[in-house]
């Protein structure tokens, strides 16, 4: 799936399209449907069944009269076949991630496996002109082989890892197949966006990765020394979600189909140097992190060593590459965090 198939019918140009955003009241898809907008869409429909949190991530959203929420479930086909008539494009969000993956996989496999399957369907019956689908760095797996340049072509490795993380990435992995058997057989435009973890403003508790951020932020906050996991040189590779919101408007409106790509930020970053960034951000840079043994009750994502998630191929596929450095997107949301809490 490396090589970028062109198909100019594929482009949807966003300004006077209508959209849906599937996993709308959620961090990527807030930032999403608030790029849709800036960029002149018509009509976007955020669809999601609250089930992870209520709709405070798209409250700043409401007021604008293009904008329509949709409380439906995916596992329904019905709900979809209804409400996604009259779009030109779709933005696939909705999944389990690890953490909940960890306490329900039945219905986290259910949910990231067959409502793909449902949406795609779903695309068909409504001729949805493109798809952008939400997959993850997951698909390369945890573990001793995971180290080096991850680039499309990088095999899932799986040793050591917990069940749930193997289960996420393996979800993910069939996600994106079966975009590609709706290509073969529908002839259905898709591009497949594997991002890195997403940080930014409205993040929430739920992301494994992300957790060192929020959790850092509060223990700090406090006046208490952050915790590193093991001796801080874990490797972990975020991305912004303004990047990902970006990226997910260029990919509907390229004329690439049939093709995944990484959506990493600029450059990894160690916990150690995290955590770090996080303390000077936030003022207390006398907070020196502490370095702890692993809790063997948690869920924790690793990999075997240094590693980078290359998107040189999207530049080639979309025209996209990230923006934000770390250290602004932590200092943006920071900020946010602080805000929300003053109010």
């Amino acid at each position: 799936m490396s090589t970028v198939k062109r198909n100019a019918a594929a482009a949807v140009p966003i300004e006077g399209g209508r959209f849906m955003v599937i996993g709308g009241a959620s961090l990527v898809g807030a930032a999403t449907t608030a790029e849709l907008l800036a960029r002149g869409a018509a009509e976007v429909r955020l669809l999601d069944n609250f089930s992870f949190g209520s709709g405070e991530a798209i409250a700043h959203l409401r007021d604008d009269d293009r904008v329509k929420v949709v409380e439906a479930d995916i596992l329904k086909l019905h709900q979809l076949l209804q409400t996604m008539t009259g779009l030109d494009g779709v933005v696939h969000l909705a999944a389990f991630m690890t953490l909940s993956m960890d306490r329900d996989p039945w219905a986290g496999i259910d949910v990231n496996v067959r409502g793909v399957q449902n949406v795609l369907e779903s695309c068909r019956v409504n001729a949805i002109r493109k798809l952008v689908f939400a997959s993850s760095n997951a698909v390369y797996g945890y573990g001793p082989g995971v180290r080096g340049d991850l680039v499309e072509q990088t095999p899932f490795h799986s040793q050591g890892a917990p069940p749930a993380a193997i289960l996420y990435g393996a979800s993910k992995i069939m996600g994106e197949q079966l975009c590609r058997d709706a290509h073969r057989k529908n002839g259905q435009d898709y591009v497949i966006l594997r991002y890195s973890t997403v940080y930014g403003e409205r993040q929430h508790y739920r992301a494994a990765n992300a957790l060192y951020i929020v959790e850092t932020h509060d223990a700090v906050q406090r006046g208490a020394r952050p915790q590193v996991i093991g001796d801080g040189l874990e490797t972990k590779h975020f991305v912004y979600v303004g990047d990902l919101a970006r990226a997910n408007c260029m990919a509907l409106a390229s004329d690439a189909t049939d093709v995944a790509v990484n959506t990493s930020g600029p450059d990894p970053v160690t916990t150690l140097e995290l955590v770090t960034m996080i303390s000077e951000i936030s003022g207390r840079p006398d907070l020196t992190p502490e370095l702890v043994e692993p809790d063997p009750t948690k869920v924790r994502l690793t990999a075997g060593g240094a590693f980078r998630i290359d998107h040189a191929e999207a530049k080639n596929a979309i025209g996209w590459a990230p923006e934000v450095r770390m250290r602004e997107g932590l200092r943006r949301l920071l900020a946010w965090r602080d805000a929300a809490r003053a109010g």
